[in-house]
């Protein structure tokens, strides 16, 4: 595979005005727009606009003319290397530019939520959580993916979130304390060459990799068990540890824990639910304990939010435990008052 960003969410700017350009395999027939272009070369165009509005009407009436063609379309303000994607992709980010502009260069933070060992009683680590740091201009994570799932970005936030989680982890925890990252294993097309990106800022942040985890999410979405190995293997050479989120739904059932063999599990908080109670839950939660324990897994209830399933989990010898009953997601990183 070739060591190439193209596809890794390069940013765009905005212009207020300036060029539109279109590249196609086939002709534009301009006579049947309203606005007005000129080919610089075949199946090449340039239509000017005057304000940014004027450049998003451009793009609603060009919308219905090429959705049968492969389009792709870029801005500048002088004609000069134009960055070109699809055109799908670039009308989407131009149309969301508020929440594109803030996945490209807005401030980002984590949010500490504190991971208990439940047969120690101590801290073991916090999972880090994306947010704004921008007071006034604060869009919800939910909505920061989904724009950059929409609009082929999901790359560049996924980067941007690793580096941020490593960042804000510099002056707030200490060596020892583990740090659960989430990570997207669909936006690592090499992962030789794609992780690239975090290990450099684990060296630049000086973090010990041995207190990285770096945990799929989104795991129902993967069908391709080899490369999540590879990816997994990659990270692990590094000197750190990967977990596999939600099992219990989706892609990661039991059977895939043998065969990627991850260093943690996270059990979906479907199956903690009431699971002092629950009898399904109770055999769920028996059997993944039992088959993690015979490949040396590690095993996190996450979603605990009474005492009672904390006490159930931590007699039945599950590792460690999440959830709000131990501590909400903060944006510094608190000691849980069980402790």
């Amino acid at each position: 595979m070739k060591n190439t960003c193209i596809n890794c969410g390069v940013s765009i700017p905005f212009y207020e005005s300036g060029f539109l350009t279109l590249k196609g395999k086939e002709e534009l027939k301009i006579g049947n727009l309203s606005l007005s272009g000129e080919s610089k070369t075949k199946n090449t165009y340039h239509f000017k606009y005057g304000t940014f509005s004027e450049l998003l009407k451009m793009l609603q009436e060009l919308e219905g003319v090429l959705a049968a063609g492969n389009w792709r379309a870029g801005i500048s303000s002088t004609l000069k290397n134009p960055r070109i994607v699809p055109f799908h992709d670039f009308k989407k980010r131009m149309d969301n530019r508020e929440a594109v502009e803030f996945i490209q260069n807005g401030t980002l933070v984590s949010y500490f939520q504190p991971i208990l060992d439940l047969q120690k009683d101590h801290l073991y680590g916090y999972e880090s959580l994306l947010r704004s740091g921008d007071n006034e201009n604060e869009i919800s994570p939910g909505l920061l993916f989904q724009t950059a799932n929409e609009t082929g970005l999901h790359s560049l936030l996924d980067q941007r979130a690793r580096e941020t989680a490593i960042r804000c982890r510099k002056d707030q925890l200490q060596r020892g304390v583990k740090s659960f990252i989430n990570f997207l294993p669909s936006t690592i097309y090499n992962p030789e060459f794609c992780l690239q990106h975090t290990f450099s800022f684990v060296e630049k942040y000086d973090v010990d990799p041995a207190d990285l985890v770096f945990e799929v999410v989104e795991t129902e979405k993967i069908v391709d068990v080899d490369h999540l190995k590879s990816v997994f293997a990659v990270y692990r050479r590094e000197g750190m540890k990967v977990a596999l989120d939600d099992v219990g739904t989706g892609f990661a059932t039991l059977e895939m824990l043998s065969q990627l063999k991850p260093d943690y599990v996270k059990i979906d908080r479907s199956y903690i639910d009431h699971c002092d109670t629950n009898s399904e839950n109770q055999i769920f939660l028996k059997e993944v304990t039992h088959i993690s324990r015979e490949l040396g897994i590690r095993v996190l209830a996450e979603g605990i939010e009474r005492k009672e399933e904390l006490d159930y989990c931590k007699a039945l010898g599950v590792d460690l435990a999440q959830g709000y009953y131990i501590g909400k997601p903060l944006r510094e990183a608190k000691v849980p008052l069980l402790i």
